[in-house]
């Protein structure tokens, strides 16, 4: 089974795949990085380029699955308003691809990979290195945290949770 997760942002999006060894704590990274958009583009083509990127990355790697990380602002609304609409333009994309969606907190990709929904970036990023036997940090944080909802993901679809499935044409 195989998983690309996304850390949605505006200007950076990170994203991760991962795919499922034979057992249950068995994981390999087939790829990771950030896909950015150019500053000085309009809004609209910022979140076309950030479309295509999701479609390239789709077709290089054929997930089964896709996790995104679930928002959460309480105070910079105008940061909010940018990483909703890159949001929305992944989810267009995953949804024309038509694979099955899991949307995870922050708090519960935390709790999988550190066993506290309280766990730093740091403790986290660790955690995501010796699952995935990746030497170092991470770099950029991005995808760290898209690898990290990755590995969540799997665990959530191996544990029989429910998925959204997203239709093509709907």
């Amino acid at each position: 089974m195989r998983i690309i997760a996304f850390d949605p942002g505006y200007g950076r999006t990170g994203w991760g795949v991962v795919e499922a060894g034979q057992r249950a704590n068995e994981f390999r990274a087939l790829g990771y990085g950030v896909m950015e958009t150019e500053p000085a583009l309009s809004q609209s083509l910022r979140l076309y380029s950030l479309a295509e990127q999701c479609t390239r990355l789709l077709a290089e790697y054929d997930p089964d699955h896709a996790v995104m990380e679930t928002l959460y602002f309480s105070q910079n609304q105008t940061t909010a308003a940018g990483v909703y609409q890159a949001q929305g333009a992944l989810l267009a994309c995953v949804g024309q691809r038509g694979l099955p969606l899991l949307e995870l907190s922050p708090s519960t990709i935390k709790s999988v990979i550190a066993g506290s929904g309280r766990a730093g970036k740091l403790e986290v990023g660790r955690m995501v290195e010796r699952l995935l036997g990746i030497p170092g940090p991470i770099r950029p944080d991005d995808a760290a945290d898209a690898l990290a909802g990755a590995i969540a993901g799997l665990f959530h679809v191996r544990s029989g949770a429910v998925l959204a499935a997203a239709r093509p044409g709907v």
